[in-house]
């Protein structure tokens, strides 16, 4: 159990899950939990799957700008920036905008664009679905392969093969035993335990700490380049209002890298660097999710806002500033705090679960 709905002293629900934290190496630190849970990736394998446009050459040959890179790793709110960003990268590389298929939101996520497209009778078009920077990663490899473009999204495309190889090799599993389902926007996702997550964004984190004997080292530059995207760019890779992974990358800035996808899985990379009492800590990953697949996301912001700051991550000025997704809150239509989720664990770490 990891956190519990209050109102007014009356718990009214529970949200159980798992929590990880692992080194680049795969080496457990903190768990509670199983951490061998086998989860989807779903939108946290983004950054990742990216790694099949940059191995093709894509930075240098489309000349891709570090926004672009970080569109391409988002889940994005479907604001006028994110909209803005892909249309100027189609207009530069010569791509129609009709070749997306990631399908139309019904409503964009961010609730202020939502009410303005629906005050002024406009159609959410494909651009504003979260997915559509992932999607344009594959349609860039495709053009640069000199492939089909409208059929990108088929498993069975080179461009999705140069996707699912990335995923494979930076997760370092044979290709073809990848465990793989269809994602919400119609192309593949894959199934890794929870280790293995927090492990590949430990190494997203600090690309450089991956042993040269690992054949995972190759792709430190890349990595490097899609993370420090993200980092630089925090609004493309969520929204501007009210998105954790945003707010995260924020709040502690050069500190993480964040990515959440659906079904309520949260992935964090923690950089070198202080944590608490320890002046140089290495990087690690955290990997959270929620059981129940916390359909309003409280059980899991709150989650892993615990669960960094019981890893001496979060402290200080940067929790006041998250204080909102610690222990989200719920409002009547009177502006009341009614509710609260409040997340009750202690994360073990594994040489205290061993002894």
């Amino acid at each position: 159990m990891l956190v519990r709905q209050l109102r007014n002293g009356v718990v009214e629900s529970l949200h159980r899950g798992d929590v990880v934290e692992a080194d680049a190496t795969g080496h457990v630190i903190r768990v509670i939990g199983d951490a061998e849970r086998v989860s989807y990736l779903r939108s946290c394998g983004k950054p990742f799957g990216l790694l099949g446009l940059l191995r093709a050459g894509g930075v240098e040959e489309l000349d891709l700008t570090t926004d672009e890179l970080a569109i391409m790793t988002a889940s994005h709110s479907g604001e006028d920036l994110h909209v803005r960003t892909i249309q100027a990268l189609y207009r530069r590389v010569g791509i129609p905008q009709s070749a997306l298929i990631c399908g139309a939101d019904p409503t964009p996520m961010d609730p202020v664009t939502a009410a303005r497209l629906a005050r002024d009778g406009e159609r959410p078009s494909q651009l504003r679905h979260m997915c559509s920077g992932q999607h344009s990663a594959l349609i860039l490899t495709a053009k640069l392969g000199g492939w089909d473009v409208e059929t990108y999204w088929r498993p069975e495309h080179p461009a999705h093969v140069a996707y699912r190889q990335a995923i494979a090799d930076a997760f370092d599993v044979p290709y073809e035993k990848l465990r793989a389902g269809i994602d919400g926007c119609g192309i593949e996702t894959y199934a890794f335990t929870l280790r293995e997550t927090a492990r590949a964004y430990a190494m997203l984190a600090d690309p450089a700490a991956v042993p040269t004997r690992d054949h995972r080292s190759a792709l430190a530059p890349h990595l490097t380049r899609i993370r420090d995207a993200m980092m630089r760019h925090p609004d493309l890779v969520a929204g501007t209002r009210d998105r954790l992974d945003t707010a995260l990358m924020k709040a502690a800035p050069k500190r993480v890298v964040a990515k959440s996808g659906m079904e309520a899985l949260q992935c964090v990379g923690i950089l070198p660097g202080p944590r608490g009492a320890i002046a140089g800590a290495p990087a690690s990953g955290f990997a959270a999710k929620i059981e129940d697949g916390d359909g309003d996301g409280r059980g899991l912001s709150a989650a892993t806002l615990e669960s960094l700051r019981q890893a001496g991550v979060l402290e200080g000025q940067a929790l006041r500033v998250l204080a909102r997704f610690h222990r989200p809150p719920s409002m009547d239509p009177h502006g009341r705090v009614v509710g609260e989720a409040v997340p009750e664990f202690e994360l073990a770490p594994v040489g205290e679960l061993i002894g």
